[in-house]
């Protein structure tokens, strides 16, 4: 990962020190149009873009969906570790078995204990794999393949003291998402959208629940449900569930929105213990005269590469997938598309000295959550919507018509 920038204007002048560190892959592949690059990101200041239709669109579309999720419900950080499975149902002594031998395989409780604060640093590579059109989805567009082609590659980095406390700075190729929370409210920046508030109480990063966070991932699957077994990998695994409560989907939901369910599973290995997948899906109405639309979002990442950090097991690569269907009245106007994002972990460490409250203060312009917040709208003035980022209600545009 490269985190110094050749000063641009003087050869003989130090280096700059790039606020989020990019992959080395993105500075050597072409380094004349690299250094271009790294200008325009350090001098340009945050504006709208204005360019739609094309690789720009794509790129917000990708960072709008797979940079910075949110898991459905807080998390409480004062909660013990330590569960008493007697006088549970069945379902939920069984999953608080599962969390207990996890938290064993992560490290054990004085080690999850014993962490503060969190840094990782990684890169990522994106991609939109297909867009499926149409009745029972007949027209197929193939858009990008993972395999095949290079993707958008960038890199991230996050800051974490607590699940309610976090930021994030993601850049892929020439675009860049801020997004973080206070404890008090969560929040997200764009260039193309001014900084906003998410609606309901602060919640945890999905990113930091990916293999980064063990004592977090086991406080958010305490109250769950043990549904079964499932296969991943070749790997036998025990598949835990949680449901986001009427009241958190009511507090989510805005007088346009309504977020019908959201629903979390966890797929332990029976072998180590660990977690090695983590998925979600969330189900929204949009409401608009004589035709409501609705979004359905999953989004599945398998955890892979643990190494031990200071005692504790930590996942240093995985990918996750994400499907995006639209549907309602008009089949016509049926939607699905695909996207993946492949990413690794290339520093993480542990209680960072120095790392106060302060160092997760929200944008000072930031706004709050109102019926037209993350609203795009297109040249002409015509909203149209290609996919619904609930935590701060964006709406994307594409050529299908709300």
């Amino acid at each position: 990962m490269r985190m110094l920038c050749p000063n641009i204007d003087r050869e003989d002048a130090l280096e700059t020190v790039l606020e989020v560190p990019i992959p080395e892959e993105m500075y050597s592949s072409n380094k004349h149009k690299s250094l271009q690059s790294m200008k325009s990101w350090l001098i340009r200041p945050p504006v709208e873009m204005a360019v739609f239709g094309g690789r720009l669109e794509q790129i917000q579309f990708l960072i709008g969906v797979i940079g910075a999720p949110l898991i459905p419900l807080p998390i409480r950080c004062d909660h013990t570790l330590k569960d008493n499975i007697k006088g549970h149902p069945i379902e939920s002594a069984m999953a608080k078995y599962i969390v207990q031998q996890y938290i064993a395989a992560a490290g054990g409780e004085h080690a999850l204990n014993s962490i503060d604060s969190m840094y990782a640093m990684g890169k990522v590579k994106m991609t939109t794999s297909e867009l499926l059109a149409g009745e029972d989805y007949k027209v197929t567009t193939k858009l990008k393949s993972t395999k095949y082609a290079p993707g958008e590659i960038g890199g991230f980095v996050l800051w974490q003291k607590r699940p309610d406390l976090w930021s994030l700075e993601l850049m892929v190729s020439e675009c860049k998402i801020s997004a973080g929370s206070d404890g008090k409210v969560a929040w997200r920046q764009t260039p193309w959208q001014n900084s906003h508030a998410s609606r309901g109480p602060p919640r945890p990063l999905r990113r930091s629940l990916q293999g980064l966070d063990p004592r977090s991932t086991a406080n958010l699957f305490s109250n769950s449900i043990c549904i079964g077994e499932k296969t991943i990998n070749d790997q036998d695994c025990f598949v835990l569930k949680l449901e986001a409560e009427p009241s958190n989907l009511k507090a989510r939901s805005s007088t346009n929105v309504e977020i019908i369910r959201h629903t979390i599973w966890g797929r332990f290995s029976q072998k180590t213990g660990l977690l090695v997948q983590l998925e979600d899906s969330h189900l929204l109405r949009i409401k608009a005269p004589g035709n409501d639309v609705f979004w359905e979002t999953t989004i599945e990442s398998t955890i892979e590469d643990y190494r031990t950090t200071d005692g504790v097991n930590i996942a240093h690569g995985g990918r996750t997938c994400v499907s995006l269907c639209r549907f309602g009245e008009n089949s016509e106007s049926h939607t699905r598309t695909r996207m993946e994002e492949v990413w690794s972990i290339e520093e993480v460490d542990f209680n960072i000295k120095g790392l106060s409250t302060e160092c997760f203060l929200p944008p000072a312009d930031l706004k709050k959550d109102d019926e037209k917040s993350g609203v795009i709208i297109a040249a002409k003035g015509a909203m149209k919507v290609v996919a619904i980022d609930e935590e701060n209600l964006e709406l994307f545009e594409t050529d299908q018509d709300l």
